[in-house]
C-alpha cells in the first residue's frame, strides 16, 4: 500500500541505497512510497547485491520492513521475484525460516 516514508523508512531507504540522492521516483515524479521496490527496480544491478544491501541492515530493521510488509504496508509488488527470494533467504537467516516461508507464500498469493 501507498505511504509517506517516515524519518526512520528514509534512514533505511538511505543504508539500503546510498547512492539514491533523493527518494523521489524519476518515471512517476513522485515521492517513494515503500522501500523495497525502488531498491529493487532502480538501485539494485543484481539479487546478489539487493541481498548484500539488505544484510547491512540490523535485525531490527529487517524486522521492521518484514513486520510493514505482513500489515500492507510494504510493497513486495513491484519487488523482482529473484530480489524476493534473496529477501527470504536474508530472513530465514537472520529472522525466522517461518517468516521467511510465509513471506515466498504472501508474494506468490499476491501475484508476481
Amino acid at each position: 500500500m501507498a505511504r509517506k516514508l517516515s524519518t526512520d523508512d528514509l534512514l533505511i531507504l538511505k543504508k539500503l541505497a546510498p547512492e539514491l540522492a533523493d527518494p523521489t521516483c524519476a518515471h512517476s515524479g513522485h515521492e517513494f512510497r515503500s522501500v523495497l521496490p525502488p531498491v529493487s527496480q532502480h538501485i539494485s544491478k543484481s539479487s546478489g547485491d539487493f541481498r548484500e544491501r539488505l544484510l547491512k541492515l540490523s535485525d531490527s530493521e529487517l524486522n521492521y520492513l518484514v513486520s510493514l510488509v505482513f500489515e500492507g504496508m510494504e510493497s513486495l509488488h513491484c519487488v523482482k521475484k529473484e530480489h524476493v527470494d534473496a529477501l527470504a533467504e536474508v530472513v530465514s537467516a537472520r529472522l525466522s525460516k517461518v517468516k521467511a516461508a510465509e513471506l515466498l507464500e504472501l508474494y506468490e498469493f499476491a501475484g508476481d
